[in-house]
């Protein structure tokens, strides 16, 4: 069947996540919007996987990842973010780099696991990753780290606003995996 959005935009490619590219120009004040954005993933995970069957939810279309290992990643890379936020907490100049071969989320077994496991283990590691902003100093909040892979710097809000951007490519992929979903 066809994707419904594929109608709309019959030539248009979606952006690869490593593809993507990033200006942060916005102010710092911001940071309370986008924590609001960061604290609205997992009821949109839930939106999402409501009323769908464990198969629906396991299922690997073309061999790549399901639902749940979607959920999975997200939940993975709380741990990243968390280190990230408290590194530039520390003044520390380079943020550590992710692992872009994902060999952590492949090696979870995450379609082992029950969706509502998974959307737990990740809103509580979230919420650790949020708790980390209620303490961050005005220096902080002004305090750039150079990310890895972009060779860009980031400020506490730079990295809020990244993290969103990856939630939202990660729920869009979820979303497209539901049955008659856009």
């Amino acid at each position: 069947m066809m994707p419904i959005l594929s109608y709309y935009f019959s030539d248009m490619k979606r952006t690869l996540w490593v593809e993507r590219k990033f200006t942060f120009d916005f102010p710092e004040g911001w940071i309370f919007n986008i924590l609001e954005r960061l604290r609205g993933t997992t009821p949109r995970i839930l939106d999402i996987t409501n009323y769908l069957t464990d198969d629906h939810l396991s299922y690997q279309m073309d061999n790549k990842w399901s639902i749940k290992e979607h959920i999975g990643h997200l939940y993975d890379l709380e741990f990243l973010h968390i280190k990230r936020i408290q590194q530039i907490k520390n003044s520390l100049p380079e943020l550590t780099g992710a692992d872009m071969s994902n060999q952590l989320t492949n090696e979870s077994k995450h379609n082992d696991q029950t969706v509502e496991n998974l959307i737990n283990s990740f809103n509580e590691k979230r919420l650790a990753f949020l708790a980390e902003f209620e303490n961050l100093s005005d220096d902080d909040q002004y305090f750039k780290s150079l990310h890895p892979r972009l060779r860009i710097f980031m400020r506490p809000v730079d990295l809020a606003y990244f993290t969103a951007e990856h939630d939202d490519h990660h729920l869009r992929s979820m979303r497209a995996l539901v049955p008659g979903g856009l």
